[in-house]
């Protein structure tokens, strides 16, 4: 097992800049034209959207820690970086990434138990048979040449906690904003340290509204182009405000003088506030038809 994210897997293997995962993709669909033609799918983070959604669920069944949820959508990446997903049952692949996820952060469930829950949730896609889980497992183990550690940004949150000053609102959100990067493609673009850095940085400078999400993408543009501190402009403010004021001009002055690149900061911190922006595009309804579309009709579903 890797110690450390700089000698893991995950940084040799399963870090892609964005035009390496754009051309593996399209590769993938230039070999299946045929079937992306006849399939369209929504665009890529709305169909994310909803296998958080499924998997949700399932994983609430099963009282499934977070890091486990986390390392799953991973899983889930990884796999739909190698294959087509219209070649595949995603419910199935679902309920196969949470197995193997959950034995691999030392939670482990009995494969029984998880086909039992996946078909209480999807009776039209997941069948009785245990070992259709089983060979899909062998599947995704295959397809990620059986590279399964996964280093997260939940530790880099829990280390600066203390070095920031950090409310325990701006760790809730923080904490939030993690888990919603899983939804995009940053976790195979970033190391988890620089992602989990963006979180602090978008926690401390927004609340979650439209207004603050756009002051966000601001900021951290000004960021990228200067690596002075900014004055204290707190003005006659007092109280809470100042607090606030003086613990982003802690971070900024941290960022400034530490390693971390800004860059891949303000990137980070663009996606996500994009993420946001798309999520209120998102409908259940049409993502699951478009999905059970293609798997009943190929028949991935038996």
């Amino acid at each position: 097992m890797a110690a450390n994210y700089w000698a893991s897997t995950q940084r040799r293997h399963w870090q892609f800049s964005r035009e390496t995962l754009t051309n593996i993709r399209q590769q993938l669909e230039d070999d299946d034209r045929n079937l992306v033609q006849q399939y369209p799918l929504p665009d890529r983070r709305l169909l994310s959207l909803f296998f958080n959604q499924q998997l949700s669920k399932l994983g609430k069944r099963m009282s499934v820690r977070q890091q486990a949820l986390a390392t799953t959508q991973v899983y889930i990446r990884r796999f739909y970086s190698k294959v087509e997903i219209r070649r595949t049952n995603p419910y199935l692949v679902l309920a196969t990434a949470l197995y193997l996820a959950c034995k691999m952060e030392e939670c482990p469930l009995h494969i029984r138990v998880v086909v039992s829950e996946a078909r209480q949730i999807w009776p039209d896609f997941i069948v009785s048979d245990v070992s259709k889980l089983g060979e899909c497992e062998f599947y995704l183990i295959s397809e990620m040449n059986s590279q399964l550690i996964i280093h997260h940004p939940y530790r880099t949150l829990h280390e600066l906690q203390a070095t920031l000053s950090m409310a325990q609102d701006d760790i809730s959100l923080a904490w939030s904003i993690i888990n919603d990067h899983y939804l995009t493609d940053l976790p195979l673009l970033f190391p988890p340290h620089v992602v989990a850095v963006t979180a602090i940085f978008l926690a401390m400078t927004l609340k979650p509204t439209q207004a603050g999400l756009q002051a966000a993408a601001s900021t951290a543009a000004a960021l990228s182009s200067t690596s002075t501190m900014p004055k204290d402009q707190s003005g006659p403010n007092t109280g809470v405000l100042s607090t606030q004021q003086k613990k982003v001009q802690n971070l900024v002055s941290w960022l400034a003088e530490g390693e971390i690149d800004i860059k891949a900061v303000v990137d980070c911190s663009q996606e996500i506030i994009s993420l946001y922006d798309v999520w209120e595009q998102y409908n259940e309804k049409t993502c699951k038809e478009q999905v059970g579309r293609f798997v009943k009709a190929r028949g991935l579903d038996k």
